[in-house]
């Protein structure tokens, strides 16, 4: 798969719980895309990966990535690429943040653009017990709040697309194999209350704008992280030919 390059920069933006990268003695250990930003640099495209803070709520990280793209490409649009919560923060700073003239392109990636029934179950069970804690700590929570369906709801009724961007998004597809554990509890919830999904964010839910694709996979395989049992039973795929798929489209409108 050849990768296109495209004219403007490409920028990542992580999820719920999500980080740009962790180094260590000035070597890097891990990032949020495991090998996509090299897959796409390879190809000459200029890649930009923000920190947003992990648990915030879609208002406090739009605005910081807002401040990211006016830091690090002024005056200059880009194609963003948002892997879960940060499809919402994007959509966000694009309508509320009077960036809509700096973003050329949004695709959104396992996004609950709907929000996610996992989140409406955690909120109700365990919100007494852990809110205090967090509070304890100063570590903000708006985040799950925000996941919730209810929430969604009254977020796309004051937050519309944009006519000058393209929107488009990839859901994903998870089996709910018994050998992929971790994602039993949230997948059973989601399938049972809003159909298939990728193990927290259902199809429906994902899909969002002119042209969304389905990929099978977890809600992280979306974004390359490894998984010895997906990779044991084959399920590990190549991002390069997805990824690819992705640019080939925006190059193709002319991008």
């Amino acid at each position: 798969m050849i990768i296109p390059k495209l004219r403007s920069p490409i920028v990542l933006v992580h999820g719920l719980l999500g980080f740009d990268k962790i180094d260590a003695l000035g070597t890097t250990l891990v990032n949020y895309f495991p090998g996509i930003p090299e897959l796409l640099t390879a190809a000459g495209n200029r890649v930009l990966i923000p920190s947003l803070t992990p648990t915030g709520g879609i208002e406090e990280r739009a605005k910081q990535l807002k401040a990211f793209l006016e830091k690090n490409s002024p005056g200059e649009p880009v194609h963003v690429f948002a892997h879960s919560m940060g499809g919402l923060d994007s959509r966000y700073m694009i309508s509320q943040l009077d960036m809509a003239g700096m973003v050329l392109t949004l695709t959104t990636i396992g996004t609950p653009h709907r929000g996610t029934s996992f989140a409406d179950w955690g909120v109700e069970r365990f919100e007494r017990i852990v809110k205090p804690l967090l509070d304890s700590i100063g570590m903000p929570y708006q985040a799950f709040y925000d996941l919730r369906r209810a929430s969604c709801k009254d977020f796309n009724e004051k937050i519309p697309n944009v006519p000058t961007v393209r929107y488009f998004s990839v859901a994903g597809q998870h089996d709910g194999h018994l050998l992929l554990p971790e994602w039993l509890l949230p997948y059973n919830i989601v399938k049972k209350a809003e159909g298939e999904n990728d193990g927290i964010v259902s199809v429906a839910s994902a899909s969002w704008g002119e042209h969304a694709d389905i990929w099978e996979g977890d809600h992280l395989r979306l974004v390359n992280w490894f998984h010895p049992i997906a990779h044991y039973r084959g399920l590990m795929k190549d991002p390069a030919p997805r990824y690819g798929a992705l640019l080939r489209k925006l190059a193709d409108l002319g991008y």
